[in-house]
């Protein structure tokens, strides 16, 4: 589990890397562009930009949110083998808890929308 964890952190701090080259990148070219190039270049960068931090948000929220669901399932089922009697407990616990990490990605979901198309 702690090496399933290093490489997850490590993946993470590599694609920010590569977005943040990427959009440093993107800025150093539009900079040498003509004034009047500039400013529709740079509209450009900003609409890649937003798009690359709301992908990043949405696939933060939704490697959060699978890694949360498959814990909370191991762990029920756990207890599920340990005491079979409360298998109506765990469930209902289980599924509420699913219930909050779901909604957790939803809303991380709705916030990369209105990174894309409001800010």
């Amino acid at each position: 589990m702690k090496q399933l964890r290093k490489k997850m952190i490590r993946l993470l701090l590599l694609l920010l890397l590569a977005g943040g080259c990427l959009s440093l990148g993107k800025m150093t070219v539009y900079a040498a562009q003509e004034s009047t190039e500039t400013v529709a270049a740079a509209q450009d960068g900003a609409v890649s930009g937003k798009a690359l931090g709301a992908g990043i948000a949405l696939g933060l929220a939704a490697l959060g949110g699978t890694i949360g669901m498959g814990m909370a399932v191991a762990k029920s089922n756990e207890s599920v083998a340990r005491q079979p009697e409360e298998l109506g407990n765990i469930r209902t616990l289980m599924m509420l808890g699913l219930v909050f990490i779901e909604t957790v990605v939803i809303y991380a979901l709705i916030v990369a929308i209105l990174i894309i198309f409001v800010l």
